[in-house]
């Protein structure tokens, strides 16, 4: 069994099924560990990787490069896409990966016995060529290596809700340690606050146009 399919079988049997997707993950793992010459998976803490979506993408990312929410070498970011950037914190440099925009469509051409679309994109993602599969730009941080990874044992306390906050998370404002929460960036409020608001899915008419991030 060569080495993508050993990683396959492993992302497999985590995830209790192999789709596309898991395919996609373990490839660009692979590709990272070319790019940035590293041994993948690693046995240390020395890769972050940074996927922009959760579910067997994810799965299929984290088995390739032993990078996990646990040992907080792995960082979901809710972006909605099957993208992801590897960060070498011996030496800085980082890579983000995403699948090539044509690669869905070309495919099927790499496994014409595939019975379906979905089994076209199984096999055809394994089989064909990392140019045609992946597309990677090296990247720069917005964040310094040392803000995202923090201190061990950093602790502060909230002066608002008087919970604790780790990693070096806390925010300074006007004097006082606040948690995100406190400080405007909640994602969820107490149930009890919430019943006083109406609360309905924002319509095409109320989103305003963002600018896309640089990658």
């Amino acid at each position: 069994m060569d080495r993508m399919q050993h990683l396959l079988a492993e992302s497999s049997a985590l995830h209790r099924h192999l789709c596309p997707r898991q395919v996609l993950g373990v490839r660009m793992g692979m590709l990272a560990a070319e790019r940035l010459g590293m041994e993948l998976p690693q046995d240390d803490k020395r890769l972050l990787t940074l996927v922009e979506t959760d579910g067997c993408f994810a799965d299929g990312v984290a088995v390739a490069t032993n990078c996990w929410v646990g040992r907080r070498t792995l960082r979901v970011l809710d972006y909605g896409k099957m993208a992801a950037t590897f960060v070498d914190t011996l030496t800085g440099q980082a890579i983000r990966i995403h699948p090539h925009p044509r690669a869905r469509g070309m495919a099927r051409g790499f496994a014409p016995e595939a019975g379906d679309r979905w089994q076209g994109y199984l096999l055809g993602y394994q089989r064909m060529p990392n140019h045609l599969l992946l597309v990677d730009q090296r990247v720069i941080l917005q964040q310094s290596l040392e803000r995202l990874l923090s201190r061990p044992g950093a602790r502060a306390v909230c002066q608002v809700c008087g919970e604790e906050i780790i990693n070096e998370r806390e925010l300074l404002h006007e004097g006082s340690v606040l948690c995100r929460p406190c400080a405007g960036e909640s994602y969820c409020w107490p149930a009890a606050a919430g019943m006083a608001q109406t609360v309905r899915p924002a319509s095409s008419q109320d989103r305003l146009p963002t600018p896309s991030p640089a990658h």
